[in-house]
């Protein structure tokens, strides 16, 4: 017998070569390595719906976006209500047609669907495309939900999570309690004149203001006393009502406001 009999063997995928196990440690300590070096990258991501029933767990996707933070736009596409796996978790039947677009607040129209609408697997491999799974850091405003939505997976889709609820929250001394901001508001008061603020929402144009909001952030969260004088600007004023309590329901589907509900659905989170 050889004298190196005892020692261990691994194929690799090539199955008349074989490499010593020691080698490949080696290498996979190496891999991981670089894995760790690898900076990351963060990527503003926003999903707008329509209502596929009157409750308000009745929403179904039908525009996503996602945003580098060179403000290029690397997924802007309209889904069509009812396809495959678009369902998020309002419980509506994938054949449901739809209730409402709720226009007035997503700007999305049943002809832009028609004309423009893809299946909704064919717009979640984009979406996979455009996010490095390994450094892609998910920005955005209350951006779980948004993730919820599309399914994607932490560890498998991306790496990590900003939410600009969680990051730009400010102590109230009026309420002894922390207050969380709409984005319109952030936007209003620590953005002034960067965007233009339009009540018809945009997954793309809610994308671009995540990502300004979260690079503000990033530049001051390192100067405490600079970003506390930017959190009291929030405090400042009182904030605009949503669409939700102006409307506490809109072509016969509740909003879900907690406050005016009018379905009696249970709500998540």
């Amino acid at each position: 017998k050889k004298s190196n009999a005892h020692l261990h063997l691994c194929m690799n995928a090539n199955a008349s070569t074989f490499v010593p196990s020691s080698l490949l440690r080696k290498k996979e300590a190496q891999r991981e390595q670089r894995e760790e070096e690898e900076e990351d990258e963060y990527f503003a991501i926003d999903v707008e719906c329509v209502a596929t029933g009157h409750t308000h767990n009745d929403r179904a996707v039908a525009q996503i976006a996602v945003v580098d933070e060179r403000m290029r736009t690397l997924v802007n596409v309209f889904v069509k209500p009812g396809t495959a796996a678009n369902e998020g978790t309002s419980g509506a039947s994938t054949s449901s047609t739809i209730v409402s677009t709720i226009e007035p607040l997503t700007g999305i129209t049943r002809e832009k669907l028609d004309e423009e609408g893809i299946p909704f697997g064919d717009a979640m491999v984009l979406v996979r495309r455009s996010l490095p799974s390994r450094t892609a850091i998910l920005v955005g405003q209350n951006v779980s939900k948004d993730i919820e939505w599309l399914g994607l997976r932490e560890g498998e889709d991306f790496k990590g999570v900003v939410d600009l609820c969680g990051v730009w929250r400010t102590w109230n001394p009026k309420f002894s309690t922390y207050s969380v901001f709409s984005q319109d508001h952030l936007v209003r008061r620590l953005l002034q004149g960067q965007l233009e603020l339009n009540e018809k929402h945009c997954a793309e144009g809610d994308s671009v203001k995540s990502m300004k909001l979260f690079q503000l952030w990033r530049e001051l969260h390192h100067a405490p006393e600079k970003l506390q004088r930017e959190k009291e600007k929030l405090l400042e004023g009182t904030p605009e009502p949503s669409f939700a309590k102006r409307f506490p329901t809109f072509e016969g589907v509740c909003m879900g406001n907690r406050k005016t509900c009018t379905c009696g659905a249970p709500f998540f989170g």
